[in-house]
């Protein structure tokens, strides 16, 4: 699905994992990770309706619905790529 917000056009994905109901949001060439996709890591699955597998399942989904020129910002440190998750993010390996 899609949303405007101050003039900006957001594509929803829904990734699972973390939560249920968890989500990453792009717009251009970024994408606002949230607690799925951290910089070489992943969000903790352990809280209720966490799952690992959907986790992993989402972490495929993100770095195959965007391109390696696509910017990461996680819900929490450091900013990424998708190329640099592709090649060294041991969770999507």
């Amino acid at each position: 699905s899609e949303f405007e917000l101050l003039g900006y056009k957001f594509k929803v994905l829904h990734t699972p994992g973390h939560t249920r109901g968890s989500v990453c949001y792009n717009y251009g060439n970024k994408v606002l990770s949230g607690d799925t996709l951290f910089k070489m890591s992943c969000g903790r699955t352990d809280f209720p309706t966490g799952n690992q597998s959907k986790m992993r399942e989402s972490l495929k989904k993100i770095v195959s619905t965007y391109s390696d020129t696509f910017v990461v910002y996680p819900g929490h440190d450091e900013k990424t790529s998708i190329k640099e998750e592709k090649k060294y993010n041991p969770y999507i390996k």
